[in-house]
């Protein structure tokens, strides 16, 4: 389900959408029927959490995929069961005192959701969830409006 829902939500974005393109006319949504999959929907948005792993040359150091899998299994699927896309990226950031940027094996998660309190908050439950089991100060969060059909 996650693999067909990566799929679908790469296409998400069409050539006629606000975030710009060609201005050929969108293809016609084929899956549809229930809240999960709005054929057209408004008021959704585009969440990115940005997980840092551990080090990128000593990737032993940090999470492994086994614990990350957990974490997916316990914090994020129970609240976000429709589906989501998770990638592999380099990143790094300079922590409050440092003078040189700590390089991280990064976890970005990509989810699509209705823009709603509750969501929100499961958003925030998954940080505050990692954060404690990790011990970081940070999960970065970007949230964008989204223009979603399936």
């Amino acid at each position: 389900m996650t693999a067909v829902l990566a799929v679908a939500l790469a296409g998400c974005a069409h050539p006629g959408s606000p975030a710009g393109g060609t201005g050929s006319p969108a293809t016609a949504p084929t899956l549809q029927g229930d809240a999960a999959h709005p054929a057209q929907a408004s008021g959704w948005v585009d969440t990115k959490l940005y997980f840092g792993l551990g080090p990128a040359d000593h990737p032993e150091q940090g999470i492994s995929e086994a614990k990350w899998r957990d974490f997916l299994d316990r914090e994020v699927t129970p609240r976000f069961p429709d589906g989501l896309s998770v990638l592999d990226v380099y990143g790094q950031w300079l922590s409050k005192g440092q003078t040189i940027p700590e390089r991280l094996h990064t976890k970005m998660m990509v989810i699509y959701y209705l823009d709603s309190a509750e969501n929100r908050n499961k958003i925030d439950a998954i940080r505050a969830a990692w954060k404690k089991m990790t011990g970081d100060q940070s999960v970065l969060r970007v949230t964008e409006p989204a223009d979603v059909s399936f």
